[in-house]
């Protein structure tokens, strides 16, 4: 396993697997952590053998969200948040959001404030039993922040996504799962092996054409009806000259399995 003390990767085929890795604070960021979880992504980006990212955390927690401790008001300094948030914050979620690759989050304990929405960022979330999902931004007298307040409200709806914002109250990974913000909810001991399973799979999918889907389903919540069509169909033109296709195409008609590449 490589990587640097608050993040920790490991590579296997084309899966990239990024551990938060600060479980003493719940995994809970600093500036430090921020560049690495960045630059691990950017790597993910640039690197064609990576076709899939597994996200998970150490420990008994996903993510607290902010580390307050580097934030703390009582030092007679005010940190300016709104520069954290450009800085740090927004960078991070355009990037899970714009890799063209899928990110799977595997969500083993709280997910709190911005760890909630990074995780709402990704493409497929699947949490423990034992997970819970808090908007802790109004304990605080916040706002919520990494996407939260556009993520809460498309997925949930309007009334939902003030209820979580402004109570704080934890929601659990089963509710959450059958309220539509997260993909699925999974026995404790069985989060690692279906997270990973899953990662592995789309990793040797046609990550080319899943890229593309992940582009598509995105400009949904903006594009109209007409603009959606024609986003189609210059996706699906792409998508139609892939090696990826060809493959598919041909393993369908010769009744095997497909040896996708990602191109």
């Amino acid at each position: 396993m490589a990587g640097v003390e608050s993040i920790l990767t490991a590579r296997e085929g084309g899966l990239l697997q990024i551990t938060l890795n600060r479980p003493d604070k719940l995994n809970a960021f600093d500036d430090a952590m921020h560049l690495a979880l960045r630059s691990a992504l950017d790597i993910a980006r640039r690197e064609p053998a990576v076709r899939a990212v597994l996200i998970t955390g150490a420990g008994r927690g996903f993510c607290a969200g902010q580390d307050l401790g580097a934030r703390d008001p009582r030092s007679g300094e005010r940190a300016d948040l709104g520069e954290t948030i450009g800085n740090f914050y927004n960078p991070l979620i355009q990037q899970l959001r714009g890799l063209e690759k899928p990110i799977i989050c595997a969500v083993n304990g709280v997910a709190a404030g911005a760890g909630a929405n990074i995780a709402l960022a990704c493409d497929i979330v699947i949490a423990a039993h034992s997970a819970r999902f808090i908007q802790a931004f109004s304990k605080l007298g916040l706002v919520p922040d990494a996407g939260g307040s556009w993520s809460l409200s498309r997925l949930l709806g309007e009334a939902r996504a003030k209820g979580l914002a402004l109570t704080a109250e934890p929601l659990d990974a089963e509710t959450a799962a059958a309220w539509g913000l997260i993909w699925k909810a999974v026995p404790d001991e069985a989060l690692m092996p279906e997270a990973s399973a899953l990662a592995t799979r789309l990793a040797e999918g046609p990550t080319l054409g899943l890229g593309l889907t992940k582009r598509a389903i995105q400009a949904a919540a903006t594009n109209d009806m007409d603009a959606q069509l024609d986003m189609e169909q210059q996706l699906q033109r792409q998508a139609g000259f892939s090696e990826d296709y060809a493959e598919g195409v041909a393993a369908f008609l010769d009744k095997r399995k497909p040896d996708f590449k990602g191109k």
